[in-house]
C-alpha cells in the first residue's frame, strides 16, 4: 500500500483557501468535501484537508492558533524543474499568496517559499540529483 498524507490546516474563510489551492493548480476532491471542509487532491498520495475554525476544532484539544506571526509548520512539496518550483511560486503569490523567504539555492537545490491566505507556511524545491 502506499502511505498517504492528510494535511488537516485551520482557515479562516473556506471559499478563499479553496480559490487559493485550485488557482495552484491543484483539485477537489468533493465527496470529502462540504459546508465545513474542502479536500485539496495535491497527488494520489497528497492531500490538504482545509477546515473552517469550527470544523478544525472537532480534531485538536484546545484551541486554534490564528496568529499569523507563528509558523506551525512548514509543508515542502518536490517539484520536478525548477520551471515548476517558479510556476507554483508565481500561481501562489497570483492568488493570495505572499512571499516567505527570500529563493533558496544551495548547490543542487532551488526553491520558494510562500504562504497561503490563512498564514500557512509552504516551499516548493527541486533538487538536481544529477549534482547529488
Amino acid at each position: 500500500m502506499n502511505r498517504m498524507i492528510f494535511v488537516n490546516l485551520p482557515v479562516s474563510d473556506l471559499a478563499t483557501a479553496r480559490a487559493f489551492y485550485t488557482g495552484l493548480g491543484f483539485t477537489v476532491n468533493e465527496t470529502f468535501s462540504d459546508e465545513s471542509c474542502t479536500c485539496i487532491v495535491v497527488s494520489d498520495t497528497i492531500f490538504v484537508m482545509l477546515l473552517n475554525h469550527r470544523r478544525f476544532a472537532d480534531f485538536i484539544t484546545g484551541s486554534v492558533d490564528t496568529d499569523p506571526s507563528r509558523t506551525e509548520v512548514i509543508n515542502c512539496l518536490s517539484a520536478e524543474s525548477r520551471d515548476e518550483v517558479d510556476e507554483l511560486y508565481r500561481n501562489a503569490l497570483a492568488n493570495g499568496g505572499k512571499p516567505w523567504l527570500d529563493t533558496m539555492e544551495e548547490g543542487p537545490m532551488y526553491g520558494h517559499s510562500f504562504t497561503d491566505p490563512d498564514g500557512h507556511v509552504w516551499e516548493v524545491l527541486y533538487m538536481d540529483m544529477s549534482q547529488v
